[in-house]
């Protein structure tokens, strides 16, 4: 299966970037509207492997009324928008297959409010993650939802992240309060209100949290926070296989244990992240980072019950991280797992980063068989798991101008995805469909997905929100 974007029919007769539409934008954004074809290549890429597909034009909004008027200008010329945050996103979300407008959001970088006593704020769309929380350290609390990369927010709410603190906090889907969204014709809606809970119609919010762009434009989140844990420790421990890391991961969640983050890197995505950071204090081998919150005395209780888990499968011995810096360093390492990926490949070479996620206790089948297709395939790739929810990620390295290879990677990646789905998981646990996984989608929801078509329908009803993404129409 190709992850070639799809140039559906409908891009052959939709208008792209008419005069008039061009005059119009410039006239509302001056030279916050471009078509420099650096700044459109820019927008046209990905992180991962999908041929580039550039916009027409690029629009810097500051505002939800300007998302709101862009928006209404290339409906009325029925030209595609592209929403796009920092870029980071993984399944082609931001390429533009059929032309048209990209709506970037990295202007509107305002922090709106932040209410310590109800445990929330709003935020602009553009606002990332890292920057949240930097102006949030004085006020004793913090967002939790950690994909990894300094995300924005309003695209973390499009793609349902998550990522290493899911197991303890959740996705974007439980942090996420409120929206507001500007929609395909250009009003804007405010999808709740900032009440903890409400049982008022429809649950919009949730509806558009993973729309990927393709039902309207987030422009504003408000957010759940939390209080910085009293007691922090990171640990990292290597086992003597795979499966053994995995049981591991099982038996602690089973337990109860209510760890912070449980992170899984094979034996050679190990290698890779330590030859990246030049890191020489690691064990080269299957492993598991952890990290533990709360007071001083549950810290203390997690990481003695998770240590008596791990000896069980025979690990090795803790590193264990307390300070700040200490910690920082660690999960620097695992962040940088992709990065070293890349770093590693040849010049001929592109990676397929993809991921699935399946119930906890199938994650040890699905990883060893998964391995052994692996070995057999003849391919390079590694494991790095949020193996506390069940989800692992696979960057597989190929040289996909070359027939064989490409074939032989794409149908690993095929086996991969069928193998989850057959054991009642999903094709994407946090990167999202995008342009590469929609096939995917419709084998795994079957019936459900002419149910979002009619959503999409309804609210876009000429496809001009991120088109080409999510559903095939």
């Amino acid at each position: 299966m190709s992850l070639a974007i799809d140039q559906d029919s409908e891009s052959k007769t939709k208008p792209r970037l008419s005069a008039a539409l061009q005059e119009e934008l410039t006239a509302l954004l001056g030279d916050r509207f471009t078509t420099a074809m650096s700044v459109r290549e820019h927008h046209g890429k990905g992180e991962a492997y999908h041929p580039s597909a550039p916009p027409d034009g690029v629009a810097y909004a500051n505002s939800t009324e300007e998302v709101s008027a862009i928006v209404k200008a290339c409906a009325g010329h029925g030209t595609p928008v592209i929403p796009y945050g920092t870029g980071t996103a993984l399944e082609g979300h931001t390429l533009a297959p059929q032309g048209g407008i990209t709506l970037d959001l990295g202007g509107m970088d305002q922090i709106l409010r932040v209410s310590p006593e109800d445990l929330d704020c709003t935020v602009q769309a553009g606002v990332t993650r890292n920057t949240l929380n930097e102006y949030l350290r004085d006020t004793g609390l913090f967002f939790p939802v950690d994909p990894g990369a300094d995300a924005s927010l309003g695209g973390m709410s499009a793609t349902r992240a998550s990522g290493t603190t899911t197991v303890r906090y959740g996705a974007m889907r439980e942090n996420v309060l409120a929206l507001t969204v500007v929609l395909a014709d250009g009003r804007v809606i405010q999808t709740a209100r900032r009440a903890r809970k409400s049982s008022a119609g429809y649950d919009l919010t949730r509806l558009f949290v993973g729309s990927e762009g393709t039902l309207g434009v987030i422009t504003e989140v408000t957010l759940r926070l939390f209080g910085i844990p009293e007691a922090t420790r990171a640990a990292v421990c290597s086992f003597p296989s795979l499966e053994a890391a995995v049981n591991t991961v099982i038996s602690i969640v089973q337990c109860g244990i209510p760890i912070a983050r449980c992170e899984l890197l094979d034996d050679w995505a190990m290698k890779m992240i330590c030859d990246y950071g030049k890191l020489d204090d690691y064990v080269i081998g299957d492993t598991l980072f952890m990290e533990f919150q709360g007071s001083e005395a549950s810290v203390a209780e997690q990481a003695e019950m998770t240590q008596a888990i791990a000896a069980e499968f025979g690990a090795g011995d803790f590193k264990w991280a307390s300070k700040l810096e200490d910690r920082n360093k660690l999960w620097e390492a695992r962040h940088n797992g992709h990065y070293a990926i890349l770093a590693a490949k040849k010049p001929e070479q592109h990676v397929m980063a993809t991921d699935v996620c399946v119930p906890v206790s199938r994650l040890a089948d699905c990883i060893m068989a998964t391995k052994e297709d692996l070995l057999q395939s003849n391919l390079n790739s590694g494991f790095i798991g949020h193996a506390g929810d069940g989800n692992f990620h696979m960057s597989i390295i190929a040289n996909y101008d070359d027939p064989e290879e490409n074939r032989l990677a794409h149908e690993f990646h095929d086996r991969l995805v069928r193998r989850a789905q057959d054991m009642e998981g999903t094709c994407t646990g946090e990167h999202g469909i995008g342009s590469g996984k929609i096939d995917y989608l419709e084998a795994e929801l079957g019936e459900a997905v002419d149910v979002m078509r009619a959503v999409k329908r309804a609210l876009d009803p000429d496809n001009i929100m991120n088109p080409g993404k999510m559903l095939r129409l």
